[in-house]
């Protein structure tokens, strides 16, 4: 019998195991579907020794002190600063839209303050901001709106940008001056041996267990555990009871090529042309040395593994009748993107899984004594199991 089912190792389902085990010196089981650990942040060597992410780039980036200090416990960082271009009229120009953008794009010669007549000049402002394309033509015109993000935004989502809420793109910033980092954060690194290694270290605690490649609908019939801490998707928690959330899904091509470098910057966009959204090539984000290289082409589509929450009124509707159901179930928390229908970055998603293990932490109170020897009973001869240890036998029981 386990304290704990922690459902998914990805960062919400690894972030609150480790503080259960750490802190609250309980038992947990970790499970996954898949076969490895980090979730979509899983990075691995390919065949050609490059390290890589199976399912698209990762760039960690936060202001969050609180969250660089709790993962910094389990990896070294190295620096990078996230560039990208966009593949637009026939060139390669800096995204989010810069004065270097405009200035090439049109041939222009602008300062800051000639860029921002130059889009006070094109802005088509509606009486109420209600949809994405509302947002973007507001802030810089329908030419520009049409080159860098409507196409894109198809590919993306299968929607046109008026299908969808202002929120998809609220957040892409217009820059007056030459910055071309994706993210201004305060920190922006990279985990220095990547991100599957920071994870075996978050893992790697007395009282974890952890089992890959199992699904959680067939475990939960099992029983052998106390509570849950559930980061899959909560309407498949709830057997689909109301019907299933939308999600957008992602499909990979990842090729090697016989060259030290593809493209000058980590991702190129592609806004107007070609059937993907975008190459990334890993090298720039690792800092690896090596005579290939490897890149990823991402494809959008409707069916796969759940990426992207469609941001549209209905659907948050729906997932707010999951939600009721969620806030009524006992002895079942409910963490990460997928568990509470919302994309985060990954700061986010671990400033979460904090805040879940701090109110778990505060709804339980101070474990006991008993409770200590009770979870001592549970290790391995030594009491010093490990989720490494646990992890060479594949699915075995824990």
């Amino acid at each position: 019998m386990y304290d704990w089912l922690v459902v998914g190792a990805g960062f919400a389902g690894a972030v609150v195991a480790e503080r259960l085990a750490s802190q609250r010196q309980e038992t947990v089981l970790v499970i996954d579907r898949r076969d490895h650990v980090a979730g979509n942040a899983f990075d691995h060597l390919d065949a050609a020794g490059i390290l890589i992410h199976r399912y698209g780039p990762h760039i960690f980036h936060t202001n969050a002190d609180q969250v660089v200090e709790y993962l910094s416990q389990f990896t070294a960082w190295r620096d990078y600063e996230h560039r990208v271009l966009a593949q637009v009229d026939g060139m390669q120009v800096p995204i989010p839209i810069n004065l270097d953008t405009i200035n090439r794009l049109y041939g222009l010669t602008l300062d800051s303050a000639g860029m921002e007549d130059f889009l006070a000049a094109r802005r088509e402002v509606p009486e109420r901001i209600e949809t994405s394309e509302d947002v973007v033509v507001a802030a810089v015109g329908r030419d520009l709106y049409e080159k860098f993000f409507q196409g894109y935004t198809r590919k993306q989502w299968g929607l046109d940008p008026s299908q969808l809420s202002k929120g998809v793109t609220a957040r892409i910033p217009t820059r007056t001056n030459r910055d071309d980092r994706y993210f201004t954060d305060s920190f922006q690194k990279m985990p220095a041996e990547g991100y599957t290694r920071m994870f075996d270290r978050m893992l790697d605690q007395p009282g974890i267990t952890l089992r890959l490649g199992v699904d959680w609908a067939k475990l939960r019939l099992e029983g052998g555990f106390r509570r849950v801490v559930f980061t899959g998707p909560v309407d498949e928690y709830f057997d689909f009871r109301f019907g299933k959330l939308p999600y957008r899904s992602l499909r990979f091509a990842h090729v090697t090529e016989d060259r030290v470098w593809a493209q000058p910057v980590a991702v190129v966009n592609y806004p107007q042309t070609e059937d993907y959204t975008r190459i990334t090539e890993y090298k720039h984000l690792t800092g690896q040395t090596h005579a290939q290289t490897s890149l990823s082409y991402e494809y959008p589509t409707d069916s796969g593994d759940p990426y992207y929450p469609v941001p549209r009124p209905e659907n948050e509707a729906l997932y707010q009748r999951y939600k009721a159901l969620a806030s009524a179930t006992a002895d079942v928390w409910f963490c990460g993107r997928l568990a509470t229908y919302r994309y985060f970055n990954m700061d986010q998603v671990t400033a979460q899984a904090l805040a879940t293990f701090a109110r778990i932490d505060a709804a339980l109170g101070p474990r006991s004594a008993a409770g200590v020897r009770q979870q001592e009973k549970h290790l391995p001869h030594g009491g010093d199991a490990t989720a490494g240890a646990m992890r060479k036998t594949g699915n075995a029981a824990g």
